[in-house]
């Protein structure tokens, strides 16, 4: 009787951190950005981001003059705002971060400048 007592007793902190978990996991999935890979050559970074505007369906307004992504005004640099637009939106619906191996994860946000 004692064995069940103690079953009662742990099982409800049991499913307190199994529902712990998945939020911790789902937290660090959303610190993750899209970036373009710096070994990708400049002509296979155009096609990827050509297919993420496009077919793609990544908001790439922003890489337009003027805008938030536009500078520095760069392929690999606009390709990186294309790419992790289309992650963010599509990565909880099948979406991947590959690009034809043109992109990878980071998990540094590509948004805030290293002081040197």
């Amino acid at each position: 009787m004692k064995t069940a007592s103690s079953a009662s007793t742990w099982a409800p902190l049991f499913l307190l951190v199994l529902m712990l978990v998945p939020a911790r996991a789902d937290l660090e999935y959303q610190r993750q950005w899209c970036i373009a890979d710096e070994q990708t050559p400049d002509e296979v970074l155009q096609m990827a981001l050509d297919w993420a505007c496009g077919k793609g369906g990544a908001n790439c307004s922003m890489i337009q003059e003027n805008q938030s992504c536009y500078l520095p005004n760069t392929i690999r640099d606009h390709a990186s705002c294309a790419f992790n637009s289309y992650y963010q939106n599509f990565k909880n619906k099948g979406g991947s971060c590959y690009f034809n191996a043109a992109a990878m994860i980071t998990e540094s946000d590509p948004n805030i400048l290293e002081e040197a």
